[in-house]
């Protein structure tokens, strides 16, 4: 399980209300597939910028907190293996377990060229209206590999 996925569950449990104490946190991480050390949650709570309460860890003054999406030049750079072109539709190849981070990344964009897309483990698809639109994708995509 990647960083990323374990901090985007982080901030959704915290959006469910305070999160009592770190060795909780673990115990629910662990059991959602994220078995962590303390040293690394601590890490974690760190750098989504969680602060403590009487209550728990919460976000800052109730803010929406840090963006849990990944910049999508990020996520492909560093999970891209492979861009795949089929017509209207895009496969994406990724590292294994990075496949959902990378969807995520390429959702949020919100670039006209995605009608959506669906994630498994290792792997994306990315749907396109039309031939030409994907083609621009792709090439979009393949530039931030580079």
């Amino acid at each position: 399980m990647t960083k990323l996925a374990r901090q985007q569950l982080i901030v959704e449990l915290v959006h469910e209300g305070p999160l009592p104490n770190q060795q909780e946190l673990v115990k629910v991480l662990a059991r959602r597939g994220f078995p962590v050390t303390q040293a690394t949650l601590s890490r974690d709570i760190n750098e989504l910028r969680l602060v403590r309460t009487a209550e728990g860890y919460t976000l800052p003054n109730g803010d929406a907190g840090p963006d849990p999406t990944p910049a999508v030049s990020r996520v492909v750079r560093e999970f891209v293996v492979e861009v795949r072109r089929a017509q209207n539709l895009l496969v994406i190849k990724t590292v294994s377990g990075a496949a959902q981070p990378v969807a995520l990344g390429v959702d949020s964009e919100g670039w006209d060229e995605v009608v959506g897309t669906v994630a498994g483990d290792d792997t994306v698809l990315i749907i396109t209206p039309d031939n030409k639109s994907a083609k621009k994708l792709q090439t979009r995509l393949e530039d931030m590999r580079a």
